[in-house]
C-alpha cells in the first residue's frame, strides 16, 4: 500500500492550479485510488494521480493508491487494505473497474466506489463518463483545417472510443474531401503497434495525427515531429513536445473532476449510477492553439467550441 507523503505532495501540486483551502468535515473520510498501469505514464494514469493529490490538498485528508491493479483478486486485496485505512471513497481509474466494483461492492457497504466510462447500477457505486465524442470531433476539425495532403489520421486504442466517430465527422467540417484514416491499437500502451500504424499512415501521406491513447501518445508525437508533420495531443496539453508540431490538445481536466466528485461525496450528494461530463462542465477543453494554426482558423474553431458549450450542438460537416 502506498501513502502519499507531504514532500511528494508539495512537489506534484506545483503543476496543479486553482488550489484552495481545506473544505472542512463532511461525509468524506480518506480516499483510495486504483490504477491499471502506472502513475508515471504521463497520460491517463498520471492524470488520476494528480486528481488524487488535488483531493488531498482540498480536503486535508489521507489518500492512498495502488498501481497495476487489474484483476478482481487484486482489487479485493487493495480495497481491504483501504478499509483498514478508513477509506470511504474509492476511485478505480478506468473502465476496467466498473464490473469489478459491481462484483465486490456489497462486501463494503460503508464505501462508495467510482469508476470511469463503464456501466454500473445499484447502491454505493458511480461511473463517471467523459463525453469524449466532442473531443474527437474538434480534433477532427483542427486536422481537416490544417492538412495539406488531404490525409488525416487517428491512432485510437479501441473501436468503442467515441472520439473515433467524432474525429471522422469533424474532419469534414472544413473540407468534405478529406480522407480520414483511423486504426486501432487494441491496447492503451502498445507503443510498438502504435508506431507500426503511424508508419503505415505516413506512407499514405497523412500529415496530421491524433494519437488517442495513453502510453503511446507521446512516442507517436515524437515520430510526428521527426517527420515534420502535425499532431493533436490527447488527455493533457502536450505543447511542450513541440509548439510547431502540436497544434492543440484535447484535454480532460481529471484533477477538477476528482475534486467535484469528492465534494459531492462530502456533501452527501454523490449520485449513484452513471453521470456524464463534457465541455459544458469545464472538465474537457481544447488547449491553446499553436502559432502554426492561422489566426482565422483559431477564431473559427474557438467560436465552434463556444457555440457547443452554449447549445450542446455540434455543427454538421
Amino acid at each position: 500500500m502506498k501513502i502519499i507523503t507531504p514532500f511528494l505532495i508539495a512537489i506534484l501540486l506545483l503543476s496543479l492550479s486553482g488550489c484552495q483551502q481545506a473544505l472542512g468535515s463532511g461525509d468524506l473520510k480518506n480516499v483510495g485510488l486504483l490504477i491499471e498501469d502506472t502513475i508515471n505514464d504521463q497520460g491517463w494514469g498520471t492524470k488520476g494521480y494528480k486528481g488524487l493529490l488535488q483531493v488531498k490538498n482540498e480536503f486535508n485528508n489521507k489518500v492512498f493508491y495502488r498501481e497495476e491493479v487489474k484483476s478482481k483478486e487484486q482489487v479485493l486485496e487493495a480495497v481491504r487494505e483501504f478499509q483498514k485505512d478508513n477509506v470511504n471513497l474509492v476511485f478505480g481509474h478506468g473502465k476496467l473497474y466498473a464490473p469489478l466494483f459491481m462484483d465486490i461492492k456489497s462486501e463494503f457497504p460503508d464505501m462508495h466506489f467510482v469508476s470511469f466510462n463503464g456501466k454500473v447500477s445499484g447502491k454505493g457505486i458511480t461511473s463517471v463518463h467523459f463525453d469524449s465524442y466532442a473531443m474527437g470531433y474538434f480534433a477532427g476539425v483542427v486536422s481537416g483545417a490544417m492538412t495539406k495532403s488531404g490525409q488525416v489520421g487517428m491512432i485510437a486504442a479501441f473501436p468503442w472510443q467515441p472520439e473515433a466517430t467524432g474525429f471522422r465527422e469533424g474532419a469534414n467540417v472544413y473540407n468534405p474531401d478529406v480522407e480520414t484514416n483511423i486504426s486501432f491499437v487494441q491496447d492503451w500502451s502498445d507503443t510498438d503497434k502504435a508506431i507500426e500504424i503511424f508508419n503505415d499512415m505516413d506512407e499514405k501521406g497523412v500529415d496530421v495525427y491524433y494519437p488517442a491513447g495513453d502510453g503511446y501518445t507521446v512516442p507517436v508525437i515524437e515520430k510526428v515531429k521527426e517527420k515534420g508533420a502535425y499532431a493533436i495531443g490527447f488527455i493533457s496539453n502536450m505543447s511542450d513536445l513541440g509548439e510547431q508540431t502540436v497544434l492543440t490538445s484535447t484535454v480532460q481536466h481529471v484533477d477538477k473532476l476528482y475534486v467535484k466528485i469528492a465534494q459531492k461525496h462530502n456533501d452527501g450528494k454523490l449520485s449513484t449510477g452513471n453521470i456524464h461530463y463534457d465541455f459544458q462542465e469545464g472538465v474537457i477543453s481544447l488547449a491553446p492553439f499553436s502559432s502554426a494554426v492561422p489566426e482565422d482558423i483559431q477564431q473559427q474553431i474557438s467560436s465552434l467550441v463556444d457555440e457547443y458549450k452554449e447549445t450542446g450542438k455540434l455543427p454538421s460537416p
